[in-house]
């Protein structure tokens, strides 16, 4: 898929986020200045959080409450160490998690996930889509019904 604008990225972002249900969990890959804490922004208001969302790459991780919870991680300062944060509190915890950098994290990652790769381009950003298992394919297709 591709975005032409901030706000593209952050509609893209919440129509994914009204498809999102409980222990979903998203991986947001990209270099730095990608898009990935804006489309965080978008998937936060279809969950209906309220709050700022804000970057967690210093604190690692931002919770806030909606319709689920987001939890919202950083993982690039933890690379090799995921047992520095408990990792399953946040995979497991009754809410949406989503991890920027998650790729860093390997063979630590839950079999069922949705990757996101945001890609700069010119212009805008295209962004691909690497489901891992079911759920993911779900989202996916449910993503790109009406597109």
């Amino acid at each position: 898929m591709y975005t032409k604008n901030e706000d593209d990225l952050l509609a893209l972002g919440e129509k994914l986020g009204t498809l999102l249900e409980k222990n979903d969990v998203l991986i947001l890959t990209g270099e730095l200045g990608a898009g990935k804490t804006t489309f965080t922004k978008g998937l936060a208001k279809g969950l209906e959080i309220n709050q700022m969302i804000k970057s967690p790459t210093y604190t690692i991780v931002r919770e806030y409450e909606g319709r689920l919870p987001l939890y919202h991680l950083d993982v690039y300062r933890i690379e090799g160490d995921a047992d520095s944060i408990d990792l399953d509190e946040f995979l497991f915890g009754g809410g949406v998690t989503v991890i920027e950098w998650g790729n860093l994290l390997g063979q630590d990652l839950p079999d069922n996930y949705l990757e996101l790769e945001i890609l700069k381009e010119t212009t805008g950003r295209f962004l691909n889509f690497k489901p891992k298992g079911l759920r993911a394919n779900q989202l996916v297709e449910g993503l790109q019904d009406g597109v």
